[in-house]
């Protein structure tokens, strides 16, 4: 089940909200939210519910080790707790990417593993660790009921694709949350928002950006390449801020605050920036916990440098077991080390500012080329196609012509006004307000019409 479905928008969402505002007392309404987060993941994961559970229960237990004993006892729990969480991902995610890359060196021959991804897991293991990570560290208090943990985790609005959620975010809204009108007004039409970015913008965009990125390469040049390449910069934008908006508003609707996970990246003037307002959780989630302790910054420039590019290539590989992933997280290093030493001016006019900014578009669009390509000589020709290619045999001026229907375009505008933040200056035009709930309303029955008559689109995350 996923949220831009019919039947989560019209049965499973409105169930569990009225159920939710119904019931007495935050314990009643704990379990109910505990028993609908497991339903919407076995609906579609009936056999790796019990996986998440399990890994649950070994995160509950070995919280309360880390919250007791001897030092020495603590490193040992956490410790174990980082070999678990990273080994359910290397059994589930990586091992079939090792065994061929092992087979690839010729020394050896192995049945390579094909078991598919437990949606979600790359999150909520993510989300356990920290959990474990922080009771060791003293930032929080080890949760002695199951539940409580069981709820953090597998919360359904962040459950399968995040943002993640650090367990001391949330953890007074656990016990003592309030559920008033008007945040869950407001929850909705967060959640409007973000269906509306999946299914009017990232779906119409992912159609364009699939039919080029598997066309034949004959029918490739500047134009189609740079067609297919803004295509999918915005698509997965707008597919994965959708999602953080839909998981913030259901959040806001029970009661719960999550921190925002994107604010208007492609606005960025350069890629330093670029990385403080994409997928914020994910990021801070490398910096708490990984980059830090690896001495951060505070080591000199030559070791800086080093921990980020360690940094980035765990983003890259992160987000899955393909050479394009860990090339992207590497090459988004790459830049971020020649910032460092080459750094941008944070002042200059607005030609200045108009380069960095022209310069980091540049350089993302580039690199998402990569991220979106199924191989590294695919994303190569792709790339060389958006520099290089200017020719313009008939098969690929009519293949670009193909894409450029009304709704296409209509979508493409919509994307590059919604990519940057006009809300903030719209909300000071008097009538702003009733404006919006009307837009929400409209926003919500067409994409109930979308939906009823579309293909199944899962959201790009989902494979992480």
């Amino acid at each position: 089940m996923v949220f831009s479905s019919v039947t989560f928008v019209s049965v499973f969402l409105p169930v569990v909200f009225l159920l939710h505002w119904i019931l007495p007392g935050i314990k009643c309404k704990n379990v109910l939210l505990i028993a609908a987060s497991l339903a919407f993941y076995a609906y579609g994961e009936p056999v790796y519910v019990l996986l998440m559970l399990a890994s649950v229960a070994v995160n509950y237990l070995l919280g309360l080790a880390c919250g007791c004993g001897t030092e020495a006892r603590r490193r040992i729990m956490v410790v174990f707790a980082v070999v678990w969480n990273i080994g359910l991902l290397v059994v589930f995610k990586y091992s079939g990417f090792l065994v061929q890359l092992l087979n690839d060196t010729g020394l050896v021959r192995v049945p390579v593993p094909r078991m598919k991804l437990p949606v979600g897991i790359s999150f909520f293991t993510f989300q356990s660790l920290s959990y474990v990570i922080d009771v060791y560290r003293d930032a929080v208090k080890p949760q002695k009921n199951f539940a409580k943990v069981l709820l953090y985790i597998s919360f359904f609005p962040q459950l399968i694709a995040g943002p993640i959620v650090k367990y001391h975010d949330i953890e007074q809204e656990i016990d003592h949350r309030h559920v008033t009108l008007e945040g869950t007004a407001l929850g909705m039409r967060r959640f409007t928002a973000g269906l509306a970015k999946k299914v009017l913008i990232s779906n119409v965009l992912g159609l364009t950006a699939d039919t080029l990125f598997a066309a034949d390469p004959g029918c490739m040049n500047v134009m189609t390449s740079w067609i297919a390449a803004v295509s999918y910069l915005f698509q997965i934008y707008f597919d994965f801020s959708g999602y953080s908006d839909m998981a913030l508003g259901m959040g806001q609707m029970f009661g719960f605050h999550f921190k925002e996970n994107f604010n208007y990246p492609y606005v960025s003037d350069s890629v330093q920036e670029f990385w403080r307002r994409w997928h914020m959780s994910l990021s801070g989630w490398f910096r708490e916990y990984l980059y830090i302790p690896l001495g951060g910054n505070r080591k000199g420039r030559a070791r800086t440098v080093c921990n980020k590019m360690i940094v980035f290539f765990c983003t890259g590989l992160w987000h899955g077991a393909n050479v394009t992933f860990i090339v992207w997280g590497l090459y988004h290093g790459l830049f971020l080390m020649l910032e460092e030493y080459i750094p941008l001016r944070k002042t200059g006019g607005r030609c200045i500012s108009a380069l960095k900014h022209i310069y980091t578009l540049v350089v993302v669009t580039v690199g998402f080329v990569i991220f979106r390509s199924d191989t590294m000589s695919q994303g190569i020709s792709v790339i060389r196609e958006m520099f290089t290619g200017f020719h313009f045999e008939p098969a690929a001026v009519s293949l670009a012509a193909e894409q450029l229907t009304p709704l296409f375009l209509l979508s493409m505008a919509a994307a590059i006004v919604c990519a940057y933040p006009v809300k903030a200056k719209l909300e000071k035009i008097r009538g702003y307000e009733a404006a919006a709930w009307m837009a929400s309303g409209a926003a919500l029955v067409l994409c109930v019409l979308s939906l009823s008559g579309s293909t199944y689109n899962p959201f790009i995350y989902f494979r992480f």
